[in-house]
């Protein structure tokens, strides 16, 4: 029955009643993308900010990206780059944020219904951290280049990679035919050969960390299989989080900061 109001899209939920307490609480309890949705939403409205500022103030702009960005030079001093990075896109363009935007809601609801909430986002969060460590392994292996220490990235992409990971390990462990998602997976680690400006190195060390992580949980160690994902969870990803920084702190004494004593 009509209520008199006019509506575009007649039987479909309002904005208010999907962003209510009572539809994301039961969204939770009924295993929904709640997570998954709250990263879009926030990555979008950081992304409508940063285009806000670059028309009327783009010197905050600049000091939004300079301070969130990750930079292998400087991201051991500022260690909150690693995760404010996964939050940044590039303002100048739709296509970054709609892209990356658009890969998130195609594989992660599927995998939070699958692991659950927390363990989801410590895959996200992980998978994020690993980009991060990608780009301080490619400046540290490149100890004489300054361009690699000096350049900055953002974006979400290293933590969807690890998603991507996770899809394919899972897909592989149920023993799905994963011919499509390997042609997805190479046409997305070929993209920077075509498309300039893309940090590869972040898409490699997700991927990578997001492998390992999920390897860990589907498999790991025999003693550890009957435990329970969350209690998984909360071990293999504290052991791979104190791998990361490990790595990264290695990476980082090859800075060339540290040979002027700075």
């Amino acid at each position: 029955m009509s209520n008199g109001r006019f509506s575009l899209f007649p039987g479909s939920p309002s904005l208010r009643s999907i962003f209510s307490k009572r539809s994301i609480r039961n969204q939770w309890n009924a295993g929904g993308p709640v997570i998954t949705g709250a990263i879009i939403v926030a990555c979008v409205a950081i992304w409508v900010l940063e285009m806000l500022l670059s028309l009327v103030w783009p010197t905050g702009l600049n000091i939004l990206v300079g301070y969130g960005r990750l930079a292998p030079l400087t991201a051991v001093r500022e260690p909150w780059t690693f995760i404010t990075s996964m939050f940044l896109h590039a303002p100048n363009t739709i296509l970054h944020i709609l892209f990356n935007m658009f890969a998130l809601w195609s594989v992660g609801p599927m995998l939070e219904r699958m692991m659950g909430h927390w363990p989801f986002l410590a895959l996200y969060t992980l998978s994020g951290l690993g980009g991060g460590l990608g780009m301080m392994a490619w400046a540290a292996i490149h100890p004489t280049s300054l361009e690699a220490w000096y350049t900055g990235a953002y974006g979400a992409s290293g933590a969807l990679f690890g998603l991507f990971a996770a899809m394919l390990v899972v897909y592989r462990r149920i023993g799905e035919d994963i011919r499509s998602m390997l042609i997805w997976m190479a046409v997305n680690f070929l993209l920077p050969l075509v498309v300039g400006g893309i940090a590869w190195q972040a898409h490699v060390g997700g991927f990578l960390v997001g492998g390992a992580m999920t390897a860990l949980l589907t498999a790991g160690l025999p003693a550890f299989r009957s435990k329970s994902l969350a209690w998984r969870t909360v071990v293999y990803g504290l052991a791979l989080f104190a791998a990361i920084v490990v790595l990264i702190a290695l990476c980082n004494q090859f800075n060339p900061l540290l040979s002027v004593g700075l």
